[in-house]
């Protein structure tokens, strides 16, 4: 059982909160499994919008496997939001967590809790638009990336603030379980498309699908379900009830540049990134992946540091 304990601050915003909470629920719906916990300085906290919401006092017990979220909170101003006071015990759990291998995350405002924790130190993280330069002034240490919906480094994952926390979710669950059960949840939630088609994303599944292309999604859902397998364009134009120019055409057209075969290999190349962060090797990697020939999975590597 992996838990995902969301540390709640006075005013929390809901939104915040319920994105990410509904994609870990989501997910364990559909057999993964994930339990949910929500912690606080006090038993009852008001969220920004008014609502009361009770939580525990003690955290659970927490594994390198599993996380811990900071959604973001309401407060009058910039310099209110900044100042909320956080106790110690609060930051040595979260530091804790991090050291034993666990992940970190924030949404919005929660960014300056990890900061506080000195999490951020040497890192890069995103916040929302609003408090960026404030983050930035105060964490001097850590490079804070302007106009995206979330940044990840070294298991420390933030995202810009509200409704992003649903984007970094789904990321996690991608990293976690792979595209095609990550895109399962998003297609329950309703949440197809990205907000922002200029982020530079991790998660594949979610970067190129900002798109109303129905014939282009069908080849997406068979590629991300089959990544690993050897998927011939003659098998995908296919299975779309196109021919090969025309889904080249519209594929391309669609995701930004992307054949078929660079969206299938920009899969590949995640889901092995996970694995050998997890420990793998990039030979066992790329096995997994679907490579027959491991130097493929490190040329594809190797651009992608290139690029960035």
């Amino acid at each position: 059982m992996t838990t995902v304990a969301f540390f709640l601050m006075p005013g929390v915003h809901l939104l915040d909160l319920a994105g990410p909470a509904q994609v870990f629920s989501t997910a364990a719906d559909f057999g993964q499994p994930y339990d949910l916990a929500y912690v606080a300085e006090s038993p009852t906290v008001v969220s920004g919008q008014g609502l009361p919401l009770t939580a525990d006092t003690a955290w659970p017990p927490l594994g390198p496997d599993d996380l811990v979220v900071v959604p973001g909170w309401r407060a009058p101003t910039v310099d209110a939001v900044l100042g909320t006071p956080v106790g110690d015990p609060v930051l040595a759990a979260l530091r804790g967590h991090h050291a034993r291998g666990g992940t970190v995350a924030s949404v919005c405002a929660g960014a300056e809790v990890l900061g506080r924790a000195g999490l951020l130190d040497g890192r890069r993280c995103t916040t929302h638009h609003d408090v960026q330069e404030d983050l930035a002034r105060r964490c001097p240490r850590t490079t804070v990336v302007r106009d995206v919906l979330f940044t990840s480094d070294d298991r420390i994952v933030t995202s810009a603030g509200i409704a992003s926390g649903i984007d970094l979710a789904l990321h996690l669950v991608a990293v976690r379980h792979g595209p095609a059960f990550a895109a399962r949840v998003a297609r329950d939630m309703v949440v197809y498309a990205r907000r922002n088609g200029h982020e530079p994303q991790t998660s594949a599944m979610l970067r190129h699908r900002s798109h109303l292309d129905d014939v282009v999604h069908r080849v997406q859902n068979l590629l991300d379900e089959r990544f690993a397998e050897a998927l011939p364009l003659t098998d995908l134009a296919r299975a779309a009830g196109v021919g090969e120019r025309t889904l080249t055409r519209l594929f391309t057209r669609a995701t930004g540049g992307l054949t078929p075969l660079r969206y299938q290999q920009a899969l590949r190349l995640e889901r092995a990134e996970h694995l050998i962060a997890h420990g793998s090797t990039v030979e066992a990697a790329a096995r997994a992946v679907g490579f027959e020939d491991p130097r493929m999975l490190r040329r594809l590597r190797a651009r992608a540091v290139t690029t960035v």
